[in-house]
């Protein structure tokens, strides 16, 4: 841990473990704050901004929010967010600063969870339904948690994960339970005056899984979540209070957060949250609730554009793919199913939201896009030195957002001289535009979820009837890319399908099921230097 407060406001935080926990200013990117709408005051509670704003500009009528069974004005969930932020601060006692980690599937209660948690001045940890208790116990461990709230359907991973007994209020809870978050707050109606906070006080810290499978907190500030919506959604989407927004990203994943949530919220849109949505039912979605703006990845776009002629998508006018590379295919055929054109584009979990894209007439095919109006971006050779066109390097951006990882050595690996690399391995046109090329590390992209192969690896390694694997990503036209398992059984074990699903189970069991090997090969050995180093680009050519 580091001491960092010279460089930052005074916090309005008693826990000061986050602050203590960001990386030494030497280590942080540049943060620039070129825009005249980046100019934020001093303090500043960025779900304040949002939802008493919302207020002060005269919304309160306006839908906000619009769930599978209910409907929430902008005074509605302003009312819900603060009977929240009263359980957080009186009923749980939770001191300003402490970290509650959110679990829950896309619907008004995990957004307005969310809202509540910052509000009330502590620190949300968003997490994705999917992750399993090992997964969640490190996060929790890692940010030190102090409260828990879950849906309901999804407690049984959190009452198994390890550090167990931290406070758990559960909310979606069937018939109205006394210990349930609803029931804590129907005690709560009068209205919560935001916490006094700095502008760069933590208010969010998402995890993201590196090449080792050892998660990394990405800690966000109260200014960061406002200055994703002032650049990305102001400059190229051109969102409007009339906008509808509807997608797919867990609002766990920053992607979702600020496609399905923080945009529409600062501009006074609605946004609709549905679980499960495939892409028929997203489809019918958008047809039911005329929607206008779409998050999703290339997957379902692939497939949604075989089914689009069945609905009535005339209220759509801009669709926003992110979170893998999309092929030049997959935007051609959903421009010719439905007349519009892919807005691409690539952002970070460490930079929270997409800071390269373009839009309208400014699409060129094939390439991601230009820097989004508060953004740089360049191509570093392997010495730091910026590449010309047509050369491909490593990806270097900065903007009013930034790197700042929760107390890790990893800090130094993604900043450079004041950029932030990103991985990712791209080269830039005579005219500006980048084109993404692959990443520059071992994760795997599927479907728009970055897995970790190292991950994979270790919980195969703990089936009896594995001696040694090694997990690559593989080309997959429909998910862009597939885990794909090189394992080594035990003697006496027999290779074949029967073994391999029995693997694949394992998995999913262990993890988050999005995680397991779709394809599984059995091999004698695996490849590895003299010194026993395992080669993956040799399982990688395997794999083409």
């Amino acid at each position: 841990m580091n001491d960092v407060s010279a460089a930052l406001a005074p916090s309005g935080y008693t826990d000061g473990f986050a602050r203590a926990s960001l990386p030494p200013p030497d280590e942080w990117p540049e943060l620039r704050f070129d825009l005249p709408e980046l100019q934020y005051p001093a303090r500043l509670n960025s779900a304040a901004e949002l939802l008493d704003g919302a207020s002060a500009r005269g919304w309160d009528g306006r839908t906000a929010l619009v769930g599978t069974r209910e409907r929430l004005s902008y005074a509605a969930l302003r009312a819900r967010v603060d009977r929240i932020a009263h359980v957080l601060r009186q009923d749980l006692g939770l001191a300003s600063g402490s970290r509650v980690l959110v679990r829950g599937a896309n619907c008004p209660m995990m957004a307005a969870c969310i809202l509540a948690v910052i509000k009330a001045g502590c620190i949300a940890v968003p997490t994705m339904p999917l992750l399993r208790a090992r997964e969640l116990g490190t996060i929790a461990s890692r940010a030190r948690v102090g409260a828990v709230l879950c849906a309901a359907g999804l407690r049984a991973e959190v009452d198994a994960m390890e550090p167990g007994g931290l406070p758990l209020l559960l909310f979606d809870v069937p018939d109205d339970a006394p210990e349930s978050l609803e029931a804590r707050m129907a005690a709560h109606d009068s209205p919560y005056p935001a916490h006094d906070t700095a502008a760069d006080d933590i208010c969010l810290i998402s995890f993201t899984s590196g090449t080792t499978g050892v998660p990394k907190g990405t800690m966000h500030f109260h200014r960061d979540l406002l200055a994703i919506c002032d650049c990305f959604p102001r400059h190229t989407l051109a969102t409007q209070a009339d906008d509808v927004f509807i997608g797919t990203p867990p609002l766990a994943f920053t992607f979702g957060l600020g496609g399905l949530l923080l945009f529409p919220l600062r501009v006074g849109a609605c946004a609709v949250l549905a679980e499960k949505l495939s892409p028929e039912t997203l489809l019918a979605a958008i047809q039911e609730q005329r929607a206008t703006v779409c998050f999703t990845a290339p997957t379902f776009y692939r497939q949604m554009a075989q089914l689009a002629d069945r609905f009535d998508l005339s209220s759509l006018s801009r669709s926003v793919s992110a979170g893998e590379a999309l092929p030049v295919a997959t935007r051609a055929a959903w421009k010719a199913a439905t007349g519009l054109e892919m807005i691409d584009g690539i952002g970070a979990t460490e930079m929270l939201h997409i800071f390269i894209s373009a839009a309208g007439s400014a699409v060129r095919p094939g390439a991601t896009g230009k820097p989004v109006p508060g953004y740089q971006a360049c191509i570093l050779d392997e010495d730091g030195r910026r590449l010309g066109p047509g050369q491909v390097g490593r990806l270097a951006v900065k903007g009013p957002t930034g790197c700042r990882y929760l107390d890790d050595p990893r800090q130094r690996n993604y900043v450079h001289e004041g950029w932030n690399i990103t991985g990712d391995a791209y080269q830039m046109d005579e005219d500006g535009y980048f084109h993404y090329c692959s990443r520059l590390d071992d994760m795997i992209i599927s479907a728009g979820y970055n897995i970790a192969g190292a991950e994979v690896e270790e919980v195969l390694l703990h089936h009896p009837a594995v001696a040694e694997c090694g997990v690559v990503g593989r080309a997959d036209e429909e998910r862009g890319q597939v885990v794909e398992a090189h394992v080594v059984l035990k003697p006496g074990v027999a290779a074949g399908a029967e073994t391999a699903l029995a693997l694949q189970e394992f998995v999913k069991a262990r993890i988050a099921p999005y995680k397991y090997p779709r394809v599984v090969r059995f091999r004698e050995q695996l490849p590895r230097t003299e010194t026993g180093k395992l080669q993956r680009f040799k399982l990688r050519s395997d794999a083409v």
